[in-house]
């Protein structure tokens, strides 16, 4: 049985550990309590001052006004759509990459998935921009079959921000797969399963918390996004660039609208923390 801590270990753990914890609790909870506390302030109409008195005007608006339901609904649709296809994506990758490549192969593919993250986030944005763009290199692909290009606007948004957020998908279903014993997949064979059977009823259910670890990253990420919509996204309007737009002009009702994302983002945590899913993060 390990041993007992003792009272001198204790206090080294608790000095190790008070100063990021200080720091979390106050530039990040802090500013997250200041920003909530904010949306019950009011804007003055003629100075655009903040107004610093109680009321719940903005919260009012926020769920009476159609525009920004449509807002809302429209930014939730769009992260579920980007999860869904980087799960896509992921899973035959990562099952290609953890249980077919071979040693030699694992780590250059590894290094493949995490390249496009040490390139920075706007160069990327950008590069997409031109690729969708009315010439880009993703119209004159299409072009010889007789289709177009997605252009500016919601699928723009969803192929990129899938695109950014990929590899966060990938690294913890491959970490899951890697671990999946092989005699697993033996005893699959064994029992007369086919490949299709072995997928739904072995590797499925075995990487089903990795997934859902990765949908936090792509999930949350996703709606809170406010930058791609601005370069690839047209005239739709996310949450985000409708909070950006709208600190200058009331910072009451922007942190209001911020309310949301933080709500649904501890809605989804809070499912998947149900499903195992934050222990393989």
């Amino acid at each position: 049985m390990p041993a007992a801590p003792t009272p001198g270990s204790r206090l080294r753990l608790t000095a190790l550990l008070a100063p990021p914890l200080l720091w979390l609790t106050l530039a990040y909870l802090g500013s997250l309590a200041i920003l909530l506390l904010s949306a019950f302030w009011a804007t003055d109409s003629f100075t655009s001052d903040v107004v610093r008195t109680w009321n719940t005007d903005n919260f009012h608006e926020l769920l009476t006004t159609p525009v920004y339901r449509t807002i809302a609904l429209r930014t939730l649709s769009i992260a579920a759509a980007v999860t869904v296809v980087d799960a896509l994506l992921a899973l035959p990758m990562a099952f290609f990459m953890a249980r077919v490549a071979g040693g030699r192969w694992r780590r250059p593919l590894l290094v493949a998935v995490l390249t496009p993250l040490w390139a920075g986030y706007l160069v990327k944005a950008y590069a997409w921009r031109v690729m969708l763009g009315e010439d880009g290199v993703v119209g004159a692909a299409l072009a010889p079959f007789g289709l177009h290009g997605p252009g500016y606007g919601t699928t723009a948004v969803v192929i990129v921000l899938a695109y950014l957020w990929l590899p966060y998908m990938i690294l913890p279903v491959y970490a899951a797969l890697e671990r999946l014993p092989e005699r697993m997949l033996e005893a699959s064979a064994d029992l007369g399963a086919g490949a299709w059977r072995t997928l739904r009823s072995v590797v499925l259910p075995a990487v089903r918390p990795a997934v859902l670890a990765g949908s936090v990253f792509t999930f949350s990420l996703s709606l809170g996004d406010y930058l791609t919509v601005q370069i690839v996204g047209g005239k739709t309007q996310l949450l985000g660039n409708v909070i950006a737009s709208q600190v200058t002009l009331d910072l009451p009702m922007a942190a209001a609208l911020s309310a949301v994302p933080v709500v649904l983002i501890v809605c989804y945590l809070a499912a998947v923390r149900r499903a195992g899913a934050l222990d393989s993060l």
